[in-house]
Parts: structure tokens; sequence; C-alpha cells
């Protein structure tokens, strides 16, 4: 057998797919020394690539979306200075939660999925849900497997996401397991929230005053609001089928 094949197989038992799978790292040229070097930096490199990519699929964000594409010239509620704050991260690393409130198409969602994509990349754990998804997650639980592994995973994340809360009322119930998702979490994640409602309807989408005030004692204890105004850059944007000649004879 050749050192060259001995090497092969002694990577695949160690786990080493980076050298396995790789002929490139094979230079005569280099020393020892050099050659376990470019060995370990690889090594290092696929793994680091490979939890990146369960991480983003775990993650399950609807899209990727970049906070150096969010249009700052349309949307002047938030400034290119608040964004690199934003950018850096550090509310994660001090559990700060962030609120983006505002009507639809003013770019809370966009704003959200950035963040969680910027975070992923910086290697922290995100779970992402539309508030309607993490209900249905909740209610589930106990009956469904894919509820419980998710559910289970947000529990492990450095931030947790949650998109359009309050596009609709809950039940006493699904508000009481949220309000318990959220005391679980509070004081171990960061957490996104985008809402069209103010904090003053949180008593009617959760059909509760009370139970809205002790959700937001605990959410807006270490807190960023962000209200987004203006327009909806959908609407801005929208395609028109007679302008834009896509009908044709």
């Amino acid at each position: 057998m050749s050192v060259y094949t001995e090497i092969k197989q002694l990577a695949k038992t160690l786990g080493l797919n980076s050298l396995y799978n790789s002929d490139g790292l094979f230079d005569l040229g280099r020393t020892n020394e050099e050659f376990l070097l470019n060995i370990l930096k690889s090594e290092i490199a696929y793994r680091e690539e490979k939890s990146k990519a369960r991480r983003f699929k775990q993650a399950y964000l609807p899209a990727i979306k970049t906070l150096s594409a969010f249009d700052i010239a349309f949307q002047t509620s938030i400034t290119k200075q608040q964004l690199d704050t934003l950018a850096l991260l550090s509310w994660i690393e001090s559990l700060h939660n962030l609120f983006f409130l505002g009507p639809p198409g003013t770019g809370k969602t966009h704003l959200a999925l950035a963040l969680a994509n910027q975070a992923l990349n910086a290697g922290h754990k995100v779970f992402f849900a539309s508030m309607d998804k993490l209900v249905h997650f909740l209610k589930t639980a106990e009956i469904s497997k894919r509820s419980r592994v998710r559910l289970t995973y947000a529990m492990t994340c450095n931030l947790i996401v949650i998109d359009e809360l309050g596009y609709l009322p809950l039940s006493r119930v699904e508000a009481n397991l949220f309000f318990q998702f959220i005391t679980k979490l509070h004081d171990s994640a960061s957490i996104i929230i985008t809402s069209n409602k103010g904090f003053e309807a949180w008593a009617s989408v959760f059909g509760d005053a009370v139970l809205a005030t002790a959700l937001l004692d605990r959410l807006t204890f270490r807190c960023e609001v962000i209200p987004l105004a203006g327009e909806s850059y959908r609407l801005h944007h929208r395609s028109n089928i007679f302008n834009d000649n896509i009908l044709r004879r």
C-alpha cells in the first residue's frame, strides 16, 4: 500500500473529510510542517463551511436578504448609521431585542431577514418563523415530531425571529403558549419581532391586557424599537403589466 493511499484511508477513519476528498493537499514540495498546517487549515475551513450550511438549513429563512440591499433612500425611518450599528451584532451578545413596527411593505421583514442572515454568517444559530407558523408549532408540539424538533431547536438558538405578529388575533390558549415560549427564551436569546401593530394594540391581539403587559415587560426590558413609516415599497415599485409591456400580442 502506498503512503498516499494509507493517508487517505486514515483520513477517512479519523473523519478528516477535507483531506480524504481532496488531492490538492498532497504537494510533495512542502515540508512536513507545511503539509500538516495545510491539512489542519483545510479541515477547519471545511468544517466551518459545513456548520454554516447546517445553520442556514435549520434557520428556515424564507429568503436571503442583506442590509446592503435595503433602500434607505426610500425608507428614511432608519439611517445608515443605525444599520451599521445593527450589523455589528453586539446586541445579540447583550441579549437585546429588536422590534420593527410599521404598516405592510415598509421593510420590516427585509431587515429581520437581513439581520438573521448576518447572524448566521457570524456563527450564530437562528430560528425564524412567522407568528402564524410559530403558533402552529406551539399548538401541535405534543402530537407532531416536526413541531417538537423546531421548538427544541429554537431553545438552542442565539437569535429568534418572529415575523408578522399581530396580523391575526390569538385565542387565549394560543396567547398563553406564546407567553410561555417567550418566558423560556427572554434570558437566553435575542428576539426580533416584526409587527404592524403598535404596543398599545397588543392587548387586542392577545385578547388579554394583563398578559400583553407581562409579555411587553419581558420583551422590552432590553430592547430597541424601530418604527418604520411611509408607503409600501412593494406598491411603489410594483410591476405594471401594461406600462411594462408584459402583455404582448
